[in-house]
């Protein structure tokens, strides 16, 4: 037979292009890759790291027992280093080099706003999970962390009952502190209260000596603080310094996610009020045997177990759940099954994933510092993410892709 060798060549040339372009076929027992894309240095490392232990003791749970669908899970670090530059480019390696069936990853809501468009493109399945703003309606993410809906609502009468009804706002620069003040704003002043100013500040600020000075100059009954990151805990200290915690109360929905209660000595932030999904001492029995095997890998003398450490956990759990309903690790048969309003037990409680928003219901709790450890005072079940519900129906509009900025 003869063999025309143009033709034979290109025809060889359209079939590696079509491999280059396209997914490898997994053979059964591949191990089946997830990505872990956190900051494990830089400024924001003290969220990232008890982020990536959450997710490594949730892969080695899950292989422990057999993996998923008869395969091992393999876990993929990338450390961001608090530089968006490289989650782009670990976002991208993760979909195109590592082909890896889900990616865990991000802190920031601008961190996650590099990585969200990235796997859409490339269409490789994110969880964030990490608390923000509300607000972001994509069918390829899923968001396991709380909402201002959820924590903001709950808080601000609260401690507005204790406090008073004057509320000073300090936050950091960027969506989530820009955002989450409004709606700070919104429930104080739905409360019969004023907020007389809301400043923001860039993550690397660390002088917080002219803010002081405003505040006290204010005299409002209590400051709330959105502050983020490692340069931010300056102001805790600085504000401690000046002898103004004893006489001007706080309450925060960013303070101890990055363990800054232990960071801090008691004097510079006992007596805070915080909200969260999740704390260390919860009592139940899925709580109690959580912690136990998370001391038992990472140390008895591990200082404490974060909001966003769990996130991250209940949002494998909730993917890996998904795997198996699904029965596949195809991103649109575990969208799908995720739709379907899985549920687990989790160490903070029942966890439900809610179908139009991609949102989760999950239990809120208000806390007190005190002495470095984080007091449960007050308990709320099965909140819904009501924010985002409000702009966000994936079911009735599942090619909807933006983050809406709620009408406050």
């Amino acid at each position: 037979m003869k063999v025309d060798r143009r033709r034979f060549l290109q025809g060889t040339a359209a079939a590696a292009a079509a491999g280059a372009f396209s997914s490898p076929a997994w053979a059964a027992d591949d191990p089946i890759g997830v990505a872990s894309v956190h900051d494990l240095s830089g400024g924001l490392d003290i969220y990232g790291k008890p982020m990536v232990d959450a997710l490594t003791l949730a892969v080695e749970e899950a292989n422990a027992a057999g993996g998923l669908l008869g395969r091992q899970i393999k876990l993929i670090n990338y450390d961001t280093q608090s530089n968006m530059q490289l989650y782009t480019q670990f976002a991208q390696q993760a979909a195109l080099k590592d082909k890896v069936a889900v990616v865990h990853g991000g802190i920031t809501s601008a961190s996650r706003e590099v990585i969200r468009p990235v796997l859409d493109r490339f269409k490789t399945l994110y969880f964030y999970n990490t608390q923000y703003e509300g607000g972001v309606c994509d069918r390829n993410q899923f968001d396991t962390g709380v909402t201002p809906a959820q924590t903001v609502e709950k808080l601000v009468p609260y401690a507005m009952k204790k406090w008073g009804k004057k509320v000073y706002v300090i936050a950091a620069d960027y969506n989530y502190g820009q955002i989450t003040s409004q709606w700070v704003k919104k429930y104080v002043t739905e409360n019969g209260g004023e907020v007389p100013s809301i400043d923001f500040f860039p993550l690397d600020v660390t002088n917080f000596g002219p803010t002081i000075s405003k505040i006290q100059a204010a005299k409002p009954d209590f400051v709330w603080s959105a502050l983020v990151g490692g340069a931010h805990i300056s102001f805790y200290r600085q504000w401690a310094a000046a002898g103004m915690r004893k006489s001007i109360p706080m309450a925060s929905t960013t303070f101890a996610v990055g363990n800054e209660h232990i960071v801090l000595s008691p004097d510079e932030c006992n007596g805070m009020l915080i909200c969260y999904n999740y704390f260390q001492d919860l009592k139940n029995p899925v709580n109690a045997a959580f912690v136990a095997a998370f001391q038992k890998r990472f140390g008895a003398d591990y200082p404490n177990i974060t909001e966003l450490a769990m996130g991250t956990y209940q949002g494998f759990r909730l993917w890996a759940e998904a795997v198996k309903k699904a029965g596949s690790v195809d991103r649109l048969k575990v969208i799908e099954a995720l739709e379907t309003g899985i549920s687990i037990d989790a160490p903070s409680g029942k966890v439900t994933i809610d179908p139009p928003t991609h949102h989760c219901v999950l239990d809120v709790h208000i806390a007190e510092v005190n002495d470095k450890k984080l007091k449960v005072l007050e308990d709320f079940a099965q909140q819904k993410p009501a924010d985002t519900a409000a702009v966000c129906d994936l079911i009735k509009n599942p090619t909807d892709n933006q983050q809406y900025v709620i009408k406050i």
